[in-house]
């Protein structure tokens, strides 16, 4: 399966996802291409060095739809199957969700449906939960919305900043990503209505 990933910064979901295919943990699977809407996005530079082709495809100037048409066309053009949003600040199009149906995965740092958006860790802290952690979905039109693939709880601590909660949450969802693409790419779940269940 041809995968193609999104990102706007440091990369390190991409470098994990990288890593999963190319040890074997996703078998019969290959990063195509690394796509980021940054052209000083770190993550370029760490998928140059495992090898993986980069774009740098940036927004200013050009609307959503034209500039997820120009990424479409790119992806399509090196036949990519299976898309994996990394730290990608930018919110698809319907037109981009609709190219790829039930294909783009992305990673938010909490319990979907809490916390949705930017800073999702802040906002937990700041309610006052006592547990959050990362959650892997597939991506609709709607923000932070589509059909859970996997959670993974982490608890949050009395003294916790947004600081220190990300960097547990992060350290799960690398693996949880890695899982996720994993049954995808050997066919082991399917859609049915909001729920995503085990073949």
């Amino acid at each position: 399966m041809k995968i193609g990933i999104l990102i706007s910064g440091r990369g390190s979901n991409m470098s994990a996802i990288i890593e999963a295919v190319q040890s074997g943990f996703v078998p019969g699977s290959d990063v195509k291409v690394v796509v980021s809407d940054k052209t000083s996005a770190e993550g370029l530079k760490k998928a140059k060095e495992r090898g993986i082709e980069t774009l740098s495809i940036p927004r200013k100037g050009r609307t959503r739809e034209e500039h997820d048409a120009e990424i479409v066309a790119k992806l399509k053009k090196r036949k990519v199957e299976l898309i994996c949003l990394a730290g990608y600040m930018r919110l698809l199009s319907k037109e981009f969700v609709q190219a790829f149906p039930e294909r783009i995965l992305n990673v938010h740092p909490s319990l979907l449906p809490s916390f949705k958006g930017l800073d999702a860790q802040q906002q937990a802290i700041e309610y006052g939960v006592k547990f959050s952690g990362c959650t892997v979905h597939f991506v609709d039109e709607n923000l932070d919305h589509g059909a859970i693939i996997a959670q993974k709880v982490v608890e949050v601590k009395d003294d916790d900043t947004a600081e220190t909660l990300s960097a547990r949450i992060l350290q799960h969802e690398h693996a949880l990503y890695a899982e996720s693409i994993k049954l995808i790419v050997e066919n082991k779940i399917k859609i049915v209505g909001r729920k995503v269940i085990s073949i």
